[in-house]
């Protein structure tokens, strides 16, 4: 067969043993969760456009400028982590320079608290990608759960493969 007086040869089949987008953006959002301080819990974000494109990532960890080593990492106490911690979705909601979020899906290592669901909700985001869901039963997840079926946000929990990916640093 000739295609513009010149050889034809014969066609490669592509590779077949490729990840799919949500092993990939759930990847960079548990890489992203490498990046957190957090010595109890590391949570990272991916935001991601309805044509597949990353948007932001965030992890869990202290607003810029709040050294990280003169802050509380405690978890219990008049002065602990919470009341100086972003959390990873925040973080990738304000992380973004581009303008607006509508349509968008996050991808989260962990289920957002009722403070991420709200700004997730108000930044437009419509779908939730997530892989762990261990604080089902606290008000905080409970009510985050409420607002965002209320907000018409879906949420799926992300089904991982079993598939392995080495990443050499």
């Amino acid at each position: 067969m000739r295609f513009h007086g010149k050889k034809r040869r014969k066609k490669v089949a592509k590779r077949e043993d490729y990840i799919s987008w949500d092993e990939y953006f759930m990847g960079v959002a548990m890489l992203s969760a490498k990046r957190s301080k957090d010595p109890n819990t590391q949570v990272g974000a991916c935001i991601v456009s309805q044509d597949h494109k990353i948007l932001s990532m965030g992890y869990n960890g202290f607003p810029i400028g709040c050294s990280d080593d003169d802050f509380s990492w405690d978890r219990e106490g008049d002065d602990n982590k919470y009341y100086y911690s972003t959390h990873s979705e925040l973080n990738a909601i304000l992380n973004y320079r581009g303008g607006s979020l509508e349509g968008a899906v996050i991808y989260v290592t962990l289920f957002p608290c009722n403070e991420c669901a709200k700004a997730i909700i108000q930044s437009g985001i419509k779908e939730i990608v997530y892989a762990e869901d261990k604080y089902h039963e606290t008000m905080s997840v409970i009510t985050s759960k409420l607002m965002l079926r209320s907000a018409g946000v879906l949420m799926r929990q992300y089904e991982p493969s079993g598939r392995e990916v080495l990443i050499t640093l």
